[in-house]
């Protein structure tokens, strides 16, 4: 089967075809995530940190959905690169079924264990009630998340990145709209609160999916159906489980160090925990550059792999990093700067305010750190090299983001500040690993493709 592609991604690619519309649509995603934060802020103090606490768990559980989904960007990007277009569909069909099982599943399981979520966390009293809420319903249709996270990395790795920006400003407005519904607007008298925010979001959350699958079926892009996976190809499955478990394993005990911070931060009182859900939602503005950037050299650095172009793949990745690197730093200066105004827009208490300039501070030297390791690690896994950043975030966060957290913030008592001075340590010198790594180029050879599977598919054609 000879596929004719509409946008073909390859060495002369520019990055901002790509790193465009992920960027917008990833500034978008961040909104629909915060946007119960900001709405719920001029509601109810205690909901904003129940909903902060809420969603670090959710985190927790979208990057089990993304095992299947980052194999996916990983496998097709290659395959596509390789011209191997007779899977596309085996692989697709693959992806999109077993994640939507597994969410099914997955959700079922966090409705069962929200209690002992709350236990773990420590969660006050006065916050418990919605955060538990609040996970009863969006983790009951986290499937939902599971299914669209492969549709979207189908969609961008077969060269339309826009999908996913058209469809986060349609659900933006959606989920805006109905938090001003049943917070603000004709449904106010059902005095919902947190419950009125997360079912605004799973509907979101539901129309994105379905506008995926239309624009995958519009756009001529592939088929999804059960034939695809008879007999069913378990090598294949266990291929991109090798590859996404590590890195969802990588983001996994990112997330659970993270909670672990967060268990310290809870113990410090009320206004350190909405500081910190001020302060992510200002940073996440801040690194949304980087990020696009890095996710957009990953696809273009699987494709190189996969036509077996590993030198320019090698050069591009720097490239790419001489960009986003003074933009990431001129960005977090930025919002140290206007922080004590900006934080204004959620809360008037002083104490806050002052918390969060020491948190924006410190993140200056979070995001240096930071930038190093999104642009490489996206990069090391687009090249098959996907079990190596697992092992250095593991050492580093635990060994010193955790230990020098918990130092400077508890044992010092330096607060809520001295949480982010250690994860500042553990992304500066995982960061640079990283970097070492890729520069040695002991990522070559590490291609899913082998190019003795790609060669032969290249002679069919011809």
């Amino acid at each position: 089967m000879r596929k004719e592609k509409n946008y073909v991604i390859n060495e002369y690619t520019p990055l901002l075809a790509i790193a465009g519309p992920m960027f917008f649509e990833l500034l978008l995603g961040i909104m629909l995530n915060n946007i119960d934060t900001l709405m719920l802020s001029h509601y109810n103090e205690y909901m904003v940190g129940a909903v902060g606490n809420a969603n670090q768990i959710m985190f927790l559980i979208n990057i089990l959905f993304n095992i299947i989904a980052t194999a996916t960007s990983v496998v097709v990007a290659q395959y596509l690169g390789a011209k191997m277009y007779d899977k596309m569909n085996m692989i697709y069909s693959l992806a999109v079924i077993f994640n939507a099982v597994f969410g099914v599943l997955l959700s079922a399981l966090i409705v069962v264990l929200n209690p002992a979520f709350m236990a773990f966390l420590r969660i006050s009293d006065e916050m418990r009630s919605y955060a538990m809420t609040y996970i009863y319903i969006v983790g009951g249709g986290s499937f939902l998340m599971a299914v669209y996270n492969v549709l979207i990395q189908i969609l961008r790795c077969n060269g339309y990145p826009k999908i996913g920006m058209y469809i986060s400003i349609a659900i933006n407005v959606i989920n805006i709209g109905g938090n001003y519904l049943f917070l603000y607007g004709g449904l106010k008298h059902l005095n919902m609160g947190v419950a009125g925010v997360a079912i605004s979001t799973v509907t979101a959350r539901l129309i994105a999916v379905i506008a995926a699958i239309l624009f995958f079926y519009i756009g001529k892009i592939g088929k999804v159906s059960i034939k695809y996976i008879r007999p069913f190809p378990f090598s294949q499955l266990m291929k991109m489980i090798k590859i996404g478990l590590p890195s969802a394993g990588e983001n996994f005990s990112y997330t659970a160090y993270q909670m672990c911070l967060l268990s310290f931060v809870n113990v410090m009182g009320n206004d350190s925990v909405n500081a910190r859900a001020y302060c992510n939602l200002l940073i996440s503005f801040a690194i949304v550059f980087s990020n696009s950037s890095a996710m957009a050299t990953q696809i273009i650095t699987g494709h190189l792999v996969g036509a077996g172009k590993e030198d320019m793949a090698y050069k591009r990745v720097f490239k790419t990093l001489l960009v986003s690197m003074p933009i990431t730093i001129g960005l977090a200066f930025i919002n140290w700067r206007i922080c004590p105004n900006t934080l204004k827009i959620f809360t008037e208490n002083e104490n806050i305010i002052a918390l969060g300039s020491m948190i924006m501070f410190v993140d200056i030297f979070v995001e240096i750190g930071r930038c190093l390791n999104m642009t490489f690690i996206c990069s090391l896994k687009a090249a098959g090299a996907y079990l190596f950043p697992l092992i250095v975030g593991f050492f580093t966060m635990w060994g010193l983001g955790l230990t020098l957290g918990y130092t400077f913030g508890v044992l010092l008592g330096i607060g809520i500040a001295g949480i982010y001075m250690g994860t500042a340590a553990d992304e500066c010198v995982s960061g640079l690993i990283v970097m070492y790594y890729w520069y040695k180029k002991k990522w070559y050879g590490k291609a899913v493709v082998e190019k003795k599977e790609a060669d032969k598919e290249i002679q069919n054609e011809e």
